[in-house]
């Protein structure tokens, strides 16, 4: 049972997914801050307690960055939806993505399991400081728009942060290829063979 408590973690953030969304659409921006640490602490403590204790399965490596990119681009959509953030950052963001699940599905078809990396990580932790960013700054702004009290409203600093968080994306997207690449996955005699190999197969079979 305990080496799949990293995997139950893992699920527990989808399943805090709605509460997040809900109360983003109903202004209640420190509500859905503190559940969105609650998920971002569930993903650092399974990660720690699947190297800690070996409980590395491929199962995790797939729903691990599927977990974090799902609660990435639910709570995005929301923010773009209620005008925080411009639309094309949610674009930009799922175009990257269906490349790296279609890269994904490639090399899984391969027999291999793409895992997370340091620089597909950074992406997503720039995305959390700049969604928890904007949650702060919108809290603080609908307190100032109450003339009753007087506080000034601040300014939209959270956009450069997804700007800097959207480079990371674009980096990390690089990087994978290039990664992959070296291990020669990605090679074009590599890519021959297994073909050759499995016209082979399929013949034998007939």
């Amino acid at each position: 049972m305990a080496k799949h408590i990293p995997n139950i973690l893992t699920v527990a953030r989808f399943i805090l997914i709605p509460f997040i969304i809900y109360y983003i659409a109903t202004d209640r921006f420190i509500l859905a801050l503190i559940f969105l640490i609650i998920s971002g602490l569930t993903d650092v403590l399974d990660g720690w307690i699947a190297r800690k204790f070996n409980f590395i399965t491929n199962f995790g490596k797939l729903i691990d960055p599927l977990a974090d990119k799902a609660t990435q681009i639910a709570v995005l959509l929301c923010l773009a939806f209620k005008e925080i953030i411009p639309y094309w950052i949610i674009v930009v963001v799922v175009l990257k993505e269906a490349t790296m699940i279609a890269g994904a599905s490639f090399l899984y078809g391969k027999q291999l399991v793409v895992s997370s990396r340091w620089f597909g990580k950074l992406a997503t932790v720039l995305f959390y400081i700049a969604i928890a960013c904007s949650f702060g700054i919108r809290y603080w702004n609908n307190i100032a728009a109450d003339p009753a009290n007087s506080v000034s409203p601040l300014p939209q600093f959270d956009l450069w942060i997804y700007y800097l968080a959207l480079a990371a994306t674009l980096f990390s997207l690089v990087m994978y290829y290039v990664t992959f690449y070296k291990q020669g996955y990605l090679k074009k005699e590599n890519l021959k063979i297994e073909n050759e190999e499995k016209s082979k197969d399929t013949f034998n079979h007939k």
